[in-house]
């Protein structure tokens, strides 16, 4: 043991020249790779004037034309004509002749040529006519009253006006009235009471059944539901109700079904 201790003295400065070289190479890799990183980072060119100026152009949107708007279809109003002229009539003219061309005051499509307070003295003319020296009119143009509006059916309107005024609608009632059981109770007129079942009595079982039934028009029960009491009660309830009779129902002059619920109650003695 001491020959070991004594050799392993002897071989310190060895291991300490060993350790002192290793550090020495670590801390000189360390500081090559960091001086070959700075050197990389400044070395490296990320060409960002190339990238800024070159552009390219992935999608085009077109230019949005706006649609011209549709004209406004004109309709013409409807020129109407005097009944009659108060100018004279001639025989010998085709055309009425006038002095001065003098339109309608309710003629749309001629505007005055002068504004005034008072009306002219020459009388007015629609369609074909001619300047004279006179105003006269010829026979044809005094028109009838089929004449007095240009664009208007010829054939005036006619109203028909109806022999009897119509009868009104008959309202039907509804088909099921719903009542109540006083009301049920005051319309019945046989009213048979079920058997108490000898089961249910010797089960002690009591109480009241709600039988809601549907009469016809003619007051026959045609449908009878249990919808409260005992379950060894419902049956006779229900077969009591089914042969129960009522007075008819009239509403508004028609017979209707009403529909109610008939109260059943089962005591021990």
């Amino acid at each position: 043991m001491f020959t070991n201790l004594i050799e392993s003295q002897s071989h310190r400065k060895e291991f300490k020249r060993r350790s002192s070289f290793v550090l020495v190479t670590v801390a000189a890799y360390a500081l090559i790779l960091s001086g070959a990183g700075v050197a990389s980072i400044y070395a490296y060119d990320a060409s960002l004037e190339a990238q800024t100026s070159s552009l390219e152009l992935l999608n085009w949107v077109p230019p949005v034309t706006t649609a011209a708007p549709k004209p406004i279809q004109d309709h013409p109003q409807p020129v109407r004509r005097p009944t009659t002229s108060n100018a004279p009539v001639d025989r010998n003219v085709d055309v009425p002749i006038r002095t001065d061309a003098i339109a309608r005051t309710d003629d749309p499509t001629k505007v005055p040529d002068n504004v005034g307070t008072k009306a002219s003295t020459i009388p007015p003319v629609t369609g074909n006519f001619r300047i004279g020296d006179r105003n006269v009119d010829p026979p044809s143009a005094s028109t009838s009253d089929s004449g007095n509006c240009v664009g208007c059916p010829s054939t005036p309107p006619t109203v028909v006006v109806p022999d009897k005024a119509p009868e009104p609608p008959v309202v039907k009632p509804p088909t099921t009235q719903r009542v109540t059981s006083s009301v049920l109770i005051a319309k019945v007129v046989s009213l048979p009471q079920p058997p108490y079942p000898m089961i249910a009595k010797q089960a002690g079982i009591h109480g009241p059944v709600n039988v809601q039934i549907l009469v016809d028009e003619q007051g026959k029960v045609i449908s009878a539901q249990a919808v409260s009491g005992s379950p060894m009660l419902t049956p006779a309830a229900k077969e009591a109700a089914m042969r129960a009779r009522f007075t008819p129902t009239i509403l508004n002059g028609q017979p209707v079904k009403i529909q109610g619920v008939i109260i059943y109650n089962f005591v021990l003695q």
